[in-house]
This record gives structure tokens, sequence and C-alpha cells, in this order.
């Protein structure tokens, strides 16, 4: 005969025993409760009037824009009118933008370009081909960057790495600051680094990066250089998280290159970035009371919370301490909230561990594995957060409840 099984349950209030969950499921979460979405540094709801504008440009604005009739004068317009709105909004001139399908694809165009920038200027010399410099031929380039990128920074690195195209050093995070120290950066620069890639702002702990001090140093690195017939090095910034969330001025950075993706640029950003910025820090913080009021100084660890260092004024990284409560279960149990445990990127890989960006910042990794990542938008209202506050409440709840022992 078959052994009769074993099964947890817990009383019900008529008496009767029912099966006890140990973690929550999908189908829990289909009821009619009001969604709360709080995963704004993934991607942002579109404004009404980008959507008018979208629709506008693919109704009247389809034709190539190479051609003289109508439609494709209109994209012609279309385009030259976003390429101003956005120099507008970096601080650049327009004729410095250049469109690519993503911040992936720029990125990437960036580490090819700084490659090539290398291979040419270590061969020639500045006064053109006649003029040959006194290093060694097929020298490696060397690009440095942060232990927190984007993917789309470390992985085309690493790849170069694997097939010996160039070497990379990735400069840790301070353990105290979260940020990549410039003094750290600089002592990692070699003869041959043709690129420093330093992101603006960290898309998980939401901690502002030194990229001006960065510049300035750099900047006094190759006149140096230059005197000594050496190539200059390139400087790069990802600011995709940055846009929308507080002023980016590529003349005040400093920086060769900047990334921005379209989902996170808009002409809103020029007209009422200070107005959002403000509303969002203000219901940042107010969340993060919330939380501690609600759970407890003592169960409560802010990972995005680092002395000396600035961070965005959406973001709240912070771990539910206790046994059980990773972030991805605690995701699982909640009914209103819609956010995620970490970069969007990493969201489907499905092992469930520890954000690598959070170990390298000096989070335990027993407190990293709890973490969620909460970032607000300029729609996010106190009421929100109350919500958002009360069905985190009722998961942990859910959660600890599931996995006491039976008596």
């Amino acid at each position: 005969m078959e052994k009769d099984k074993v099964r947890k349950v817990i009383p019900a209030k008529d008496g009767r025993k029912i099966p006890r969950k140990t973690e929550c499921y999908e189908e829990e979460n289909n009821s009619v409760k009001r969604k709360v979405y709080m995963d704004y540094n993934a991607t942002t709801p579109l404004a009404l009037e980008v959507i008018q504008t979208v629709t506008e440009a693919m109704q009247e604005a389809w034709g190539n824009p190479s051609s003289t009739y109508k439609a494709g004068r209109k994209a012609k317009e279309t385009i030259s009118r976003a390429r101003e709105s956005l120099a507008r909004m970096v601080g650049g001139q327009p004729e410095d933008i250049i469109f690519t399908s993503g911040g992936t694809e720029a990125n990437n165009l960036i580490i090819h370009t700084a490659l090539r920038c290398f291979r040419e200027s270590w061969v020639l010399g500045e006064n053109g081909p006649g003029e040959k410099h006194s290093k060694p031929q097929g020298a490696t380039p060397h690009f440095v960057t942060s232990s927190v990128e984007h993917d789309s920074v470390r992985l085309p690195l690493e790849h170069l790495v694997r097939e010996n195209m160039a070497e990379a050093t990735f400069v840790p995070v301070s353990k105290v600051t979260g940020q990549a120290e410039v003094d750290d950066i600089i002592g990692a620069v070699r003869p041959t680094t043709c690129l420093v890639s330093i992101m603006l702002a960290n898309n998980e702990t939401g901690v502002i990066m030194p990229i001006p001090e960065l510049c300035q140093r750099i900047r006094i690195l190759n006149q140096k250089r230059t005197a000594s017939g050496m190539p200059k090095i390139l400087v790069h910034t990802d600011a995709a998280q940055m846009i929308g969330k507080g002023r980016v001025d590529v003349e005040d950075l400093g920086v060769d290159y900047l990334t921005v993706v379209g989902h996170k640029a808009a002409e809103l950003v020029n007209k009422t970035c200070e107005v959002y910025e403000a509303h969002m820090q203000e219901v940042r913080d107010y969340l993060e009371a919330r939380l501690e009021a609600v759970f407890g100084k003592q169960k409560i660890h802010f990972n995005s919370r680092f002395s000396g260092s600035r961070r965005l004024c959406n973001t709240c990284n912070f771990s539910i301490l206790g046994s059980g409560l990773q972030g991805h279960k605690v995701l699982s149990c909640c009914k209103t909230l819609l956010a995620s445990v970490g970069a969007a990127c990493h969201s489907e890989k499905g092992d469930n561990q520890p954000s690598s960006i959070l170990l390298s910042c000096g989070i335990p990794y027993d407190v990293a594995q709890n973490a969620l990542r909460l970032s607000v938008g300029r729609d996010t209202t106190h009421r929100d957060v109350d919500l958002v506050v009360d069905d985190l409440k009722e998961a942990v709840a859910q959660l600890e409840q599931s996995s006491t022992p039976l008596t």
C-alpha cells in the first residue's frame, strides 16, 4: 500500500484543517485589488502627451526622411525637432546627437568606437599617417569600468577580453559610499587605456557617481599623455537612470560620450524636471518612513543608503529581514505592488540569487537575497505608498505564518 502522505495543515475558523502553502502563487494575485506600479527604474508608463506625439508621428511622419514628398519632409522635421529637444535636455549640440535602437546598442557603439580610435591613434601620430609613435605594434587596448555597471557595458567588455581583443579592469565600488571612487579609477589607468566608462547613477542602489570629478582628473592626465605622444583617454557615462530624475549636462559632466534612452527622455523632461524631482524625492522619503514605521527599524535594512553619497530622488532599495523573506517570495505574495527585486535585465534569469550589485556594495548575502527595489514616479502618491506598505505587510505575514512549525 502507498504510505499516507504527511501534509502540513492549519486550522480554519470553522474547525476544518486546510493544507498550508509554503509559497504564494500567481493565481492568488489575480484579484481585483488596485495595482500600484513602483518599477520606474525599469521603464516609465507613457504620459498622454507622449502617446499623442508618437501616434501623430506614425500617422503623418511615416515617410523616408530623405524623400521630398510630404510624409518624408514631415519625418525629417520630426527627427530634427527630436534631436534639438534632446540636445537641450543634456546641454549638447544637435549635431552631436546619434540615434540608436536603444541604450544597449548605444553603449556597444561607444565601446567599439573607443576600440577603433585606440588602434588608429596608437599606430598613427597626431599629425597624420607620416608620423609613427615609438610604441610596440599590436598593443592591446585597455578599458576601465566599475563592478556595478549595466550588462550592456559589462558583457561586451567581458566578450572582448575573452576574444583577446582588449583588456578590462572592473574597479570595485566602495563599501562605504557605494561609489566607484575617483582615486581607484585613476589608479587603474594604464598607458594603453582607451576608455573609462562609469555610469552616472546606479539602477539598483540609485547611488550617483562622481563623474565631474573623474573627468577633471582625466583631463589633467590627458594633457600629460598628449605631451608624451600617448593616445587620449575617452570618458563615457551611461546616464539612462538620471534622465528625468536630476539635471544632466554634458558640459558640466565633462564626458566625451553620454548615453540616454528614449523611453526615459522626452520634451516633458525639459519642462518639468525640477518639479518631478522634488515630488519623487518627497514620496520616496515618505515610503521609507512608512516602511520603518510598519516593520520597525530592526527589521528593515535600506540597501541604498551610503554615507557621503547622493542617490536618485526616486529609488529605494531595501530588505525586510528574516528567514524565508527573499525578495522574489515577497513579491509573489503581493497583490497590489508591481516592482522588481533588482535590475529588470536580471529578473528573468530565474536563479533567485542575490544581486551582484548589492554584494559588490558590501551588502551581506542574507540581506541582499531579501532585497526589493522600489522606484517611484511622477504620478506616485502617498495613497499609493500606503497601499504598497500594507500589501508588503500582508505578504510578509503570510510568508512568516507559512514557515512557522506546527505545534
